[in-house]
């Protein structure tokens, strides 16, 4: 097993910044799938993947000690053909002193930016700048 927190697998979810409370959670939705993140051996770098049903990317970044842990990385591959590209800042977060490793799960948070623009699948186009907010959770 890995001293590395970052190693392992991680389920994903982004949600679009929408001010609007009365926005329903479901329309909210951004991403979804698997970051599974290797251990290289190396201090500072950072390498995996990222994807879910038909979509992969390779992930390529850094990751930092401090408080709380810091990751960097941009996701970058061909989805039917198309290039996608992402980039990614997240933050471990901290144990809380009240609780337990039953009630809290290892979890990172952050946010992702479309780097580029590709096609929706609708016929458009999903435009490049568009910020969302993420959370992964690890896999036992």
């Amino acid at each position: 097993m890995s001293k590395n927190p970052w190693v392992g697998s991680w389920t994903y979810r982004s949600l679009l910044n929408d001010p609007d409370g009365s926005v329903d959670f479901d329309k909210l939705e951004f991403g979804e799938g698997t970051i599974v993140i290797h251990d290289d051996n190396a201090s500072e770098l950072l390498t995996g993947t990222i994807g879910g049903p038909g979509w992969s990317l390779t992930l390529h970044g850094s990751r930092a000690y401090g408080s709380p842990s810091q990751v960097r990385f941009e996701g970058k591959g061909l989805v039917g053909g198309e290039l996608w590209i992402y980039d990614y800042i997240g933050w471990l977060v901290p144990v809380w002193p009240n609780s337990t490793e039953q009630l809290q799960r290892t979890a990172f948070v952050g946010s992702v930016v479309r780097t580029i623009p590709h096609s929706n699948g609708n016929g458009g186009t999903a435009p490049a700048g568009v910020v969302a907010s993420f959370y992964a959770v690890k896999v036992d």
